[in-house]
């Protein structure tokens, strides 16, 4: 049985990984959100500990595999007030990274402790390559960083059976999407798509359930993206 820990499930791209999972024989999944699974507010800084607790409880001691997917698109143009846009920075970086590294951290640790392997699968974006709009430098940073924290995990664990991977959707269609695909013309930022369209969050699902359940062990380290063709490397 593998114990499967999701951050982010109650809705879109965390909700559809939560359900291709929940759905697999021989899972036991635990989701994070306000609507499904353990509620925790990443913007606190005790939440990612407490959550963390929480999950062993519901597994019963034992977590295999981390899907860090929980995340924020906040826009903080430069024309905001100094302060508030520090704050917005700060709050992204909070919960779409830091709260990242800290569970990872307790994955980590968790697996050491326990003398065997495990599996972190980090929901980035192709924004960590190519960039983000004018206001959404605080939103690429947070996910370059979550691909370089990725890296550093593989190179540094893979000898104790710690495997990390990222998978790096462009524009997908959730609820998150939509409106910002009607806020910048969705038209233009599709003719951007040589796919001619943004992708499902059931194939971000599909790329996470290989990450965490059949990817071989060589792969570690690995960075899939998803985005159409919209960017490549």
């Amino acid at each position: 049985m593998t114990h499967i820990l999701v951050t982010g499930s109650s809705r879109g791209i965390g909700a559809a990984i939560a359900q291709r999972l929940g759905a697999e024989h021989g899972v036991r999944l635990v989701g994070h959100g306000t609507a499904s699974g353990i509620a925790a507010d990443f913007s606190d800084s005790a939440a990612p500990q407490d959550l963390w607790a929480r999950a062993l409880e519901a597994l019963d001691g034992r977590v295999d595999v981390l899907i860090n997917n929980a995340g924020i698109f906040d826009a903080a143009p430069i024309e905001m007030e100094h302060d508030d846009w520090v704050a917005a920075w700060e709050r992204t970086m909070r919960i779409n990274l830091t709260a990242a590294a800290e569970l990872s951290r307790l994955a980590i640790r968790h697996w050491q402790g326990e003398g065997r392997g495990g599996r972190i699968v980090n929901i980035a974006s192709r924004a960590a390559y190519r960039g983000d709009s004018p206001a959404h430098w605080h939103y690429a940073a947070s996910k370059a960083g979550m691909v370089a924290m990725t890296k550093s995990i593989a190179r540094g664990y893979a000898a104790q059976g710690i495997l990390a991977f990222a998978i790096c959707p462009g524009f997908t269609m959730t609820g998150m999407a939509e409106e910002y695909l009607a806020s910048r013309g969705g038209d233009k930022l599709l003719a951007d798509i040589p796919l001619g369209r943004v992708a499902e969050p059931d194939e971000i699902a599909t790329l996470a359930r290989f990450c965490a359940l059949e990817a071989p062990a060589s792969m570690t380290g690995a960075v899939l993206d998803a985005n159409g063709a919209s960017y490549v490397r």
